[in-house]
């Protein structure tokens, strides 16, 4: 079984999210679809979800680095983001899972 949900994203704006609209970030595997997210979601947490939204970062312009070796290039990292909203009365308690 692969693993959908890779890790919670706790910043200011996702806390900020999290306690006003009851939208959780997540970092999921890039070849997750919505579906799937969902249903990892509520199995992982036991709540009802309304809503997902995704976003793919990475995988542009690649970085350089100037190296004592020279010019070194290399893609950036592939990640894949998850913006899930549960149920109005519902929420998820990230800090003690």
């Amino acid at each position: 079984m692969k693993t959908i949900i890779k890790k919670p994203i706790i910043t200011e704006k996702a806390t900020m999210q999290s306690e006003m609209e009851n939208r959780f970030t997540f970092e999921v595997a890039p070849s997750a679809n919505k579906i799937e997210i969902k249903n990892a979601v509520e199995n992982m947490y036991g709540v009802q979800v309304t809503d997902v939204r995704t976003m793919n970062y990475g995988g542009g312009k690649p970085s350089t680095k100037y190296t004592n070796r020279g010019i070194v290039e290399q893609p950036s990292r592939r990640w894949k983001k998850a913006v899930v909203t549960v149920a109005d009365g519902e929420t998820i308690d990230l800090f003690n899972f």
